[in-house]
């Protein structure tokens, strides 16, 4: 083989490796991670990428197939579509925004619940089987931008479930959460002004 082929073939190879390196999506999961990383994502492709994939599905809805009334707002969080849908209790203002959603069916829950309290700048606390899972995770993280649960946080009647902020802003449209929904944080913030303690919230 000549010195010019040897060269054009090398060529080749590199940028024929240099693609596949660059379509291959990002791991799931790393041999370490912490609580904001991309380790605690469930990866589709690169995180890098405009999320576009639910858009089809990313559409405003009516109130009256899931609630009886709209007393006190409603929440609609669509697990399946990544979407959170807020309705006031007059139906003058209606909301739709793009939500992170449980990594797994076994993470989610489903059903009728509702804000039983509301904080800004809240702090967290693994859950222990979130500490089984990630036993490097710190107990406990006061409000600032290392909050997995962002600027603001809507406690529901379920134990250890919300609907929060992240400002890991990469997690938005992705399987991402340990059974929380997320909200970029200027989302959470509109929505924690509107909704109220009593504000009826149903997960499909």
């Amino acid at each position: 083989m000549s010195n010019e082929n040897f060269k054009i073939n090398s060529r080749r190879g590199f940028l024929a490796g240099g693609a596949a390196m660059l379509a291959a999506p990002a791991l799931a999961q790393t041999t370490t991670s912490t609580v904001n990383s991309q380790a605690t994502t469930e990866v589709e492709r690169d995180l890098t990428e405009v999320v576009r994939r639910n858009i089809s599905s990313f559409r405003t809805l009516d109130w009256r197939p899931y609630f009886n009334n709209t007393r006190n707002g409603a929440i609609l969080v669509d697990i399946d579509s990544r979407a959170v849908h807020y309705w006031s209790e007059d139906q003058s203002t209606y909301k739709l925004y793009p939500s992170s959603v449980p990594l797994t069916e076994e993470l989610s829950r489903r059903g009728r619940t509702e804000v039983i309290r509301k904080v800004e700048g809240p702090s967290w606390r693994p859950t222990p089987s979130m500490l089984k899972r990630n036993p490097e995770w710190p107990p406990f993280i006061g409000p600032g931008p290392e909050n997995p649960m962002g600027t603001h946080a809507l406690y529901l009647s379920w134990t250890y479930y919300r609907i929060h902020g992240t400002h890991d802003t990469r997690k938005i449209g992705r399987r991402s959460s340990n059974g929380c929904i997320g909200l970029y944080n200027e989302h959470i913030a509109q929505l924690f002004g509107m909704a109220n303690v009593g504000t009826q919230v149903l997960l499909i």
